[in-house]
């Protein structure tokens, strides 16, 4: 999956234009980074496209915990979107990080993450683009 197709997806899942899902992505995936040890994020970015793989870059190998109400304010914070768009918006990013990776490094994502975390990473009841 190129850049275009990840936008693309993450706008369309997310209901966003394209700008707002772009701060969304980026903003996801520096909260992600920081909640996955550094060997983790490295391999999960390098399965990603090269226009996002700086947004999982980390200098250590400690994974902080935060439950999903932390994840999301920080989502919110970084991505300057209200609490809807932030859900909204790290779910799509989630979802379409699924969509983009092997099935093994999807599972390996999974496993570092708690479980409140673990729910963005599984759509339901919305059927957009999923």
């Amino acid at each position: 999956m190129n850049y275009a197709e990840f936008l693309e997806a993450v706008a369309k899942r997310a209901e966003l234009p394209p700008t707002e899902a772009a701060n969304v992505i980026r903003a996801t995936l520096n909260t992600l980074a920081e909640r996955m040890s550094g060997g983790q994020a490295r391999d999960l970015a390098t399965q990603l496209p090269e226009e996002i793989r700086g947004h999982l870059h980390k200098e250590d190998e400690f994974a902080e915990r935060l439950d999903l109400v932390e994840f999301l304010n920080e989502v919110r914070a970084r991505g300057g979107v209200d609490d809807q768009r932030a859900a909204e918006g790290a779910r799509a990013v989630l979802t379409t990080v699924r969509d983009a990776v092997s099935a093994k490094e999807f599972e390996d994502l999974e496993s570092e993450l708690p479980k409140d975390i673990r729910q963005l990473l599984h759509p339901v009841g919305r059927g957009v683009g999923a």
